[in-house]
């Protein structure tokens, strides 16, 4: 017989990446029946909203980025005036020394001019660069914020993660909005200039320059919603690609990886997908070319009419030979203005796509913000209620909690228990408000959370999660959570000692002060046991009404196991405790357990009745015990 293991022959092929399809508003390319009228009157306000952006930031550079964009008008005008002046000298009667003497005033003029154009482009390089890392940090402060103060629940709401990750991309390009506006803005200012120029040289060169450049702002905007139309199709599988990336490269899950044999696959999956990215983006490509090659070749025979416009009129007389040799430098000035305008026009445009995804998911996430009440949680809890509590998950059928009604009061220790998806967890989240019910009510003595205020409830809390997070912070910040008490450190080696942790704390390199992120410089890693102990301490350190324990122990030894216990029990009168545990041999410290199962609370009473009750509770105990 032979192993399948062994047998290559009867081994599938590895799964591609699931294939990330979206419906729904947030499904669909913003662009898809955008014109390109609505396209270039989007221009102004994002000039308008760029600048507030940027005079939130620095007020100084943006003035001197200003003051510099109209020096460089005005240079770039006198310039051109100041060189049709010198054309006509040098062109006209009299020895060569008669006309440079003669053009020398007009030269002088010529060279000030371009000085004070290259400083005050300097200058406005030093403003930008000034604006730009100041407005990038904010949007990505700005960013993180609205992350972390959202409702709980909006992260399981449709297109949340997909949301984000397009915003996370409008946060690198707020660097380049800030050069594209400069730039925008400076073009705009010498087309202006020297256009004025042009125009006073003769009324017909104007029109055709105009004429010459258009296709070229056609084809680059066109060529920008090609492009977003490629992110907007890959953002889905970039968001995939990056969670994946993190957790195939996090060290804490390397040994998985390796013993599990998952590096060929891993490897294998993400080229795969990655190609499936890029392969979007080559289709695109033969798009991009056409648009680039018709615009180009519209544009050109556009500008091939300029110049025989020009040779024409000098031709003709009616267009002297210095003015003409005036008209070659205004035109290629202003073809250079007018070339940049459209570039730095449409690449703002192109970015102002991406940053209007940043701004409605920002919006988005103000919406989904905690609107509740203003009502002050007091110090002293004494009772916890409740009524006939009903929550369900976005795009659940079936509620996670489904009629619960439960009152816990101070001194007390209630043990929740149950399979897993019985909606354990939910309902602790439902008791800390950070989740609030679809039905019913949650009462703290007698505030309806819905009514309260967020900070001043969370400031009662204090919860151990499952998934509980390994910060990389100092020792100290990970007890206090950057919320100390005091100055000295007396209360955190209390929480410490309280958690067994004093002799691994004092190990570190730098004890309090050691960094716990082995990935870093100088950093030291905690064991997964010594993590949840650390854990524990966090939420004894906030000594708070509520104290919510989610399975604390499942990764510590009996000694550990038992020694937080014993310290729950010992301020359990100073508080209301509860305990989510699948070891059901913990739940005797609890003064009450209640049984969940499929959102329902179906049993509930002291350890010893439900042992004896020949209920779920006894079926699960008799059931961890027949090992």
């Amino acid at each position: 017989m032979t192993d399948a293991s062994t047998d290559s022959s009867s081994t599938p092929p590895p799964p591609a990446p699931a294939t990330i399809s979206y419906e729904g508003k947030h499904g669909k390319n913003p662009l898809e029946e955008a014109s390109f009228a609505a396209m270039c009157r989007r221009l102004p306000s994002v000039l308008g909203h760029t600048a507030r952006m940027a005079w939130a930031v620095d007020q100084r550079a943006v003035v001197l980025l200003l003051v510099c964009q109209a020096l460089t008008g005005v240079a770039a005008g006198v310039l051109l005036a100041f060189t049709a002046r010198a054309m006509t000298h040098i062109l006209g009667a009299g020895t060569v020394s008669e006309r440079l003497h003669a053009a020398l005033p007009a030269l002088v003029v010529v060279a000030a001019a371009s000085a004070t154009g290259r400083i005050s482009s300097a200058l406005s390089s030093y403003a930008d660069g000034r604006i730009a890392p100041g407005l990038m940090t904010a949007a990505d402060t700005a960013l993180v914020a609205a992350v972390c103060r959202v409702e709980s629940s909006a992260y399981s709401e449709d297109g949340f993660a997909d949301r984000q990750e397009a915003a996370e991309v409008g946060v690198t390009r707020t660097r380049m909005m800030v050069t594209d506006a400069q730039r925008f803005m400076a073009a705009l200012i010498r087309m202006i200039a020297a256009g004025g120029v042009i125009t006073a040289l003769h009324w017909l060169m104007l029109p055709l320059l105009l004429l010459a450049v258009l296709p070229a702002g056609l084809g680059a905007v066109l060529s920008a919603r090609v492009d977003y139309e490629t992110h907007y199709a890959n953002v889905g599988d970039r968001n995939v690609r990056g969670m994946m990336r993190w957790w195939a490269t996090d060290p804490r899950h390397s040994d998985e990886v390796r013993a599990n044999s998952m590096t060929g696959y891993l490897i294998y999956w993400y080229r795969t997908l990655s190609q499936r990215i890029d392969q979007r983006t080559l289709t695109a490509a033969p798009r991009m070319l056409r648009i680039v090659l018709a615009t180009s070749a519209l544009g050109g025979l556009f500008l091939l009419a300029t110049w025989a416009t020009l040779a024409w009129l000098t031709a003709t007389g009616r267009v002297a030979l210095p003015i003409a040799a005036t008209a070659v430098v205004a035109v290629q000035t202003t073809l250079a203005a007018l070339s940049q305008f459209v570039t730095y026009g449409a690449a703002l445009f192109h970015t102002s796509l991406y940053l209007a995804d940043m701004r409605g998911f920002l919006d988005f996430a103000t919406d989904r913000a905690p609107q509740r009440g203003e009502s002050t949680i007091p110090e002293r809890v004494d009772e916890i209620r409740l009524d006939d509590v009903v929550y369900r998950y976005p795009g659940k059928d079936e509620p996670a909690v489904a009629g619960v009604s439960l009152t816990l009061r101070r001194g007390e220790i209630l043990a929740l228990v149950g399979e897993n998806g019985s909606g354990k967890s939910t309902l602790t989240r439902l008791l800390a408000g950070i989740l609030l019910p679809d039905k019913g009510r949650v009462l703290w003595n007698h505030t309806d959370l819905a009514q309260a205020d967020p900070g001043s409830l969370w400031s009662r809390t204090a919860l151990v999660p499952q998934n509980f997070a390994t910060w990389p912070l100092r020792a100290r910040e990970n007890i206090t959570l950057g919320q100390p008490r005091s100055i000295d450190d007396a209360p955190v080696w209390e929480a410490v000692d309280a958690v067994g942790m004093r002799d691994a704390i004092e190990k570190l390199p730098h004890r309090l002060d050691t960094l716990l992120a082995r990935e870093l410089f100088g950093g030291a890693e905690l064991s997964g046991g010594q993590w949840q102990r650390l854990a524990c301490g966090r939420a004894l350190y906030r000594r708070t009404p509520l104290l919510i324990l989610d399975e604390p122990t499942s990764q510590m030894d009996p000694r550990g196991e038992h020694q937080i216990f014993e310290k729950v029990k010992a301020i359990a009168s100073e508080r209301m405790t509860i305990v989510v545990t699948h070891r059901l041999e913990n739940t005797k410290l609890a003064d009450h357990i209640v049984v969940m199962e499929e959102g329902r609370i179906t049993e509930q009473g002291r350890y010893d009745d439900l042992v004896h009750g020949g209920g779920t509770f006894a079926e699960l105990l008799a059931l961890s015990q027949d090992r």
